[in-house]
């Protein structure tokens, strides 16, 4: 069993699209892939309980039909922090929920895409933050880098706060989050001297994002081999 983390320098900075172009790219190798959102806050009422927008988009891209309740065991309503979506709703995240998930996703899938919410240093609980999930998994993060003024102070606290807590950095992703940012090349540059990990891609602006043109912005093959599952060579599938 194996997986991958999704993290993002910010709220609204594309985790979910690069997450779907990532099992995109996974999936035109061959690979039976399977996404988890643990927690989204911002939830639809339903028979079954919330449902969350981009966890269903997640659980449609999957190789296999997920049960949701696997795929986001923690849904809120209300768009706000988890923590306080948790705490207002009477409910602890567990770690142990999550892991049961994953593990059950795990036995379905070659790989588990896992995408986090919000931001690195998300609280989800009185003791507890987002980067312990996948230190709880054991899972590489992918950071996502959404591309704007200001990128550079976020990424760069993100990436040494990744290191602080012993996370591995398999990579990071630029995405160009405003059509028109100014100093776009160098920021990239700046960001390629600064963070030490391999970039995977930058994704351009994209007014209609779909996960197949996105997988073709990704480069797999430059993931760390020392913190990353081994996966068949590229397929021309794309």
């Amino acid at each position: 069993m194996s997986g991958l983390f999704v993290t993002g320098t910010d709220t609204g900075c594309g985790k979910t699209e690069i997450s779907l172009g990532l099992m995109a790219a996974l999936q035109a190798r061959g690979l039976r892939v399977l996404a988890m959102k643990p927690v989204a806050s911002g939830a639809v009422p339903g028979p079954e309980g919330p449902r969350n927008a981009d966890a269903l988009r997640l659980q449609a891209q999957g190789s296999t039909q997920a049960p949701y309740h696997l795929v986001n065991p923690h849904a809120f309503e209300p768009p706000i922090a988890p923590h306080l979506a948790a705490e207002a709703a009477g409910v602890a995240i567990s770690l142990s929920g999550i892991r049961d998930a994953y593990q059950a996703l795990g036995r379905e899938a070659d790989l588990v895409v896992v995408e986090g919410v919000g931001g690195w240093r998300v609280p989800l609980g009185p003791n507890l933050f987002l980067g312990d999930i996948p230190r709880a998994l054991g899972l590489p993060v992918i950071l996502v880098v959404g591309l704007k003024l200001g990128c550079l102070n976020h990424a760069l606290l993100t990436v040494e706060s990744l290191r602080a807590n012993g996370v591995r950095l398999a990579g990071w992703v630029g995405n160009q989050v405003e059509p028109d940012m100014p100093a776009l090349a160098g920021n990239l540059a700046t960001l390629n001297a600064l963070i030490e990990a391999p970039s995977l891609g930058v994704i351009p602006w994209l007014a209609t994002p779909d996960p197949r043109t996105i997988a073709r912005h990704l480069h797999l093959d430059r993931l760390d081999p020392e913190t990353t599952p081994a996966w068949p060579a590229r397929d021309s599938g794309l």
